[in-house]
């Protein structure tokens, strides 16, 4: 897994280039961000379960369908995974936030899941709903721990669901 500084002087020293102006100020916003980055992540560590759960709730409100007799959320067991799952995405969002780079992401959670959630027929637009319903709730959380720019929250989430939302599942 990269971080921002890594990723950056990763890609200068492949093409044999001095840092410029542009990578300096892009190393300035990474560092200048990092207590806000540090601050969010152990809101999210902190409040994991809450936010799971509050999300899933909006979730199962809007598409009370997945609930229901075929729905991919109906037993106990489909359900739990579908909690476990919205679990699993925010705990490395978190990872993203604090290394300022999503690579974590493509390496630890999309990569494989597609064919995963294909061969479970698993719809992929709740799942990313959801995943909105979880940036929203970080969103604000954040905002009320005092963070003031909560622009860099929306990277991780909205990688994700970019990248689900590319492939028809």
């Amino acid at each position: 897994m990269r971080d921002a500084v890594g990723g950056l002087i990763g890609t200068y020293d492949v093409t044999g280039r001095y840092l410029d102006q542009s990578a300096l100020d892009g190393l300035k916003s990474y560092f200048a961000q990092g207590e806000a980055r540090i601050k969010v992540a152990a809101m999210i560590n902190g409040n994991a379960a809450d936010i799971v759960k509050n999300a899933s709730l909006r979730l199962f409100d809007v598409v009370p369908e997945l609930l229901r007799p075929g729905g991919n959320a109906y037993t106990t067991r489909r359900y739990s995974a579908c909690l476990r799952d919205m679990d699993y995405y925010l705990r490395y969002v978190s990872y993203a936030l604090v290394a300022g780079n999503n690579e974590v992401l493509d390496e630890r959670v999309l990569q494989g899941l597609r064919e995963t959630y294909n061969s479970l027929n698993v719809p992929i637009g709740p799942t990313v709903r959801g995943i909105q319903f979880m940036k929203e709730a970080v969103k604000e959380m954040a905002a009320e721990a005092g963070v003031s720019d909560t622009s860099f929250i929306d990277s991780p989430f909205e990688h994700i669901c970019r990248d689900f939302s590319e492939v028809s599942i």
